[in-house]
């Protein structure tokens, strides 16, 4: 997961910001989904940490 996301959950669940929560899960779905699809057509990425 991106330090830039993981950053944003932390804040969004200690100031209980459900909405922002939902809308920072979702993106987290998406990039999984993006990411081990560019996988299976063989695209290499460079991750940053």
């Amino acid at each position: 997961m991106p330090l830039w996301l993981r950053k944003q959950l932390r804040r969004a669940y200690a100031e209980k910001n459900g909405y922002q929560v939902k809308i920072l899960n979702q993106c987290w779905f998406y990039y999984r989904l993006k990411e081990s699809s560019n996988l299976k057509k063989g695209k290499v990425q460079e991750r940053r940490r």
